[in-house]
């Protein structure tokens, strides 16, 4: 019993705001800060915050990790956040978040199917449908003759690189799935941070503009979403994430999670004026379902 009533319940929904408000502060600053420069800066504080907390929560480093485990961790953050989230804020960018948020809802089905075709995991009847009603979901939102405030050209690249994105998500997610049970989760998450770092790191060591990409940061209007975002989206909601499992049931908190998706999809309305249509909400309401069938099918 928890002092504070529905206190899982309650930290799950703060996650999701949380989330929420990055992609949305996230979306700002990447205005005039390119994709490589945002996530370099996010991983940076992330890994700086995590420090700590790993001591808080009393993670300290286990006695029984091997080698392939560490490898296996830092391939999951090379893969999932050095690639996946760069990938995410290009197609941010590009798309905006009210068509981001529909898009990512395909994060819960490749992560199933990876896990079927790594881990011999199966799905469900229920659990294919929600499948299918994401996919078609995120034709409908798409797929658009006079696209609205966006140009075909960003539409089509922000699509793809929104969905290879997801696709490096779950990617990194399902190779790390083995060891979630057996580890630390912050102490994970920090290890994950650093194979990212340690990836973006590489990458602005070889890249010919990388001087000019980073002085993107050097915007000083860009900095307020810069930096809020990364504490909203790299450690707050990591937080309140684990904090939402630890006091109430994992299911729960996984539907409560899922809110994240509605929430972008209005405040990119409120605070970005993004266009909300017809064919998009249909999209949003349509993707939530599927992912919901997805997770509890």
């Amino acid at each position: 019993m928890t002092a504070i009533p529905y206190l899982g319940e309650i930290l799950s929904l703060l996650c999701a705001l949380a989330w929420a408000a990055a992609v949305i502060l996230f979306r700002k600053g990447g205005e005039t800060v390119h994709p490589l420069a945002l996530n370099l800066f996010k991983d940076v504080l992330a890994v700086c915050l995590f420090l700590p907390t790993m001591y808080i929560f009393g993670e300290i480093s286990p006695a029984d990790v091997s080698t392939t485990d560490y490898l296996i961790l830092l391939a999951s953050g090379a893969i999932g956040i050095g690639i996946g989230d760069t990938l995410f804020f290009k197609g941010l960018n590009l798309l905006g978040a009210g068509l981001q948020a529909i898009i990512d809802c395909l994060y819960s089905p490749f992560v199933i199917i990876l896990s079927m075709i790594w881990l011999g995991e199966r799905l469900s009847f229920w659990q294919y449908t929600g499948v299918l009603l994401i996919v078609g979901a995120v034709l409908l939102a798409t797929y658009e003759k006079s696209p609205q405030r966006i140009t075909r050209s960003h539409l089509i690249w922000g699509t793809f690189f929104s969905v290879l994105a997801v696709i490096a998500m779950a990617v990194g997610v399902v190779i790390v799935k083995p060891l979630l049970g057996r580890l630390p989760l912050v102490w994970l998450t920090e290890i994950r941070l650093i194979g990212g770092l340690a990836f973006l790191g590489l990458v602005f060591a070889v890249h010919r503009q990388r001087k000019p990409i980073w002085n993107t940061l050097k915007v000083s209007r860009a900095w307020v979403f810069v930096i809020s975002g990364s504490i909203c989206g790299a450690y707050l909601s990591m937080i309140l994430w684990l904090a939402g499992m630890k006091f109430t049931k994992a299911s729960i908190a996984s539907a409560l999670n899922q809110t994240s998706n509605l929430l972008i999809f209005v405040l990119a309305a409120v605070f970005l004026r993004e266009a909300i249509t017809a064919r998009r909400t249909a999209a949003i309401v349509v993707a939530v379902a599927g992912v919901f069938l997805v997770t509890f099918g």
